[in-house]
């Protein structure tokens, strides 16, 4: 691939990291690094599997994922 034109594959991860930032780090103050890892790990649990998503239709991504390996299983 060149590069060119995929400038908007960026999007997703870079609106995935300002939600990780404005709702989880800056809200608290962290010690150290396995903190920081630790509470990470825990938005992206809350991010995937309970947190509702406008875009999705207010449904959540692990629920549009394990529908869709559902019926790729089924065929």
């Amino acid at each position: 691939m060149t590069g060119q034109g995929r400038c908007i594959d960026n999007v997703f991860i870079e609106r995935l990291w300002r939600s990780i930032k404005y709702e989880a780090i800056y809200l608290n103050e962290f010690d150290d690094f396995s903190a920081l890892k630790t509470a990470i790990k825990k938005y992206l649990y809350f991010y995937n599997y309970q947190r509702y998503h406008q875009a999705l239709n207010y449904f959540r991504p692990a629920d549009i994922y394990l529908k869709n390996t559902e019926k790729q299983i089924k065929k």
